[in-house]
């Protein structure tokens, strides 16, 4: 079953336990938690602080993307807080196997992605200890970019590196995601769909319902 992980960047900061419990309320299991320091990328979000408010309100599970320089060096922070995968990328990973490897022996599930310009070959050698890929279909640090569609193919290409070694690593797609191509990402072997304004940009619910009707071939 294809999980829905909105994208908690595009939530009303203002209002946010409101649209935490909204969308749990509304059966969402995993949030997507955009963490940027301005150097990996050119913006700044939020940091744990966040996570552990919205621990403490809802008990939907967490993917903690950073994107961030030297991930290795917040990893316990992100245990404590009980985050349910904690992803990483590799280009900002010195020794990705070895930061996998950590990341899982912390009790967390293991994720590491990929920009658009990296290639599937970087994660040959370390999809044994990576239980989700996620490939980038935007540019990370903003969110409301367009879809790069060359990263279907990319995906199609992780799958078949995962069948081929008889693992049961997650592929998870954040950006650009809509209604539209939602279908396309799905068939392309995703497992987890990120989406940020398409989903908490105007009527939520009914958002949510319509990308459940894709899912469902309706």
């Amino acid at each position: 079953m294809v999980r829905i992980a909105p994208s908690i960047l595009s939530a009303d900061f203002l209002n946010l336990e409101k649209d935490i419990k909204m969308m749990e309320s509304a059966g969402i299991d995993l949030f997507h938690m955009d963490i940027m320091d301005g150097m990996f990328v050119p913006n700044i979000s939020y940091g744990p602080m966040i996570l552990e408010h919205i621990k403490k309100i809802s008990n939907v599970g967490m993917d903690a993307h950073l994107m961030i320089m030297e991930p290795n060096r917040y990893f316990d922070i992100y245990q404590k807080i009980g985050v349910e995968y904690l992803t990483i990328h590799s280009e900002a990973s010195t020794h990705l196997e070895r930061d996998l490897s950590q990341i899982r022996n912390l009790g967390m599930k293991s994720g590491v992605a990929l920009n658009p310009a990296t290639s599937e070959e970087a994660i040959k050698y370390v999809l044994e200890v990576a239980d989700m890929v996620l490939v980038m279909s935007v540019n990370p640090g903003f969110g409301g970019q367009k879809f790069i569609a060359s990263q279907l193919k990319k995906i199609e290409k992780i799958k078949s590196m995962i069948v081929n070694a008889g693992l049961d690593t997650k592929i998870e797609v954040d950006g650009g995601i809509g209604v539209n191509n939602l279908k396309d990402v799905v068939d392309a072997g995703a497992d987890i769909v990120v989406s940020g304004s398409s989903l908490l940009k105007g009527d939520f619910n009914k958002n949510y319902q319509a990308f459940k009707d894709v899912l469902n071939g309706k």
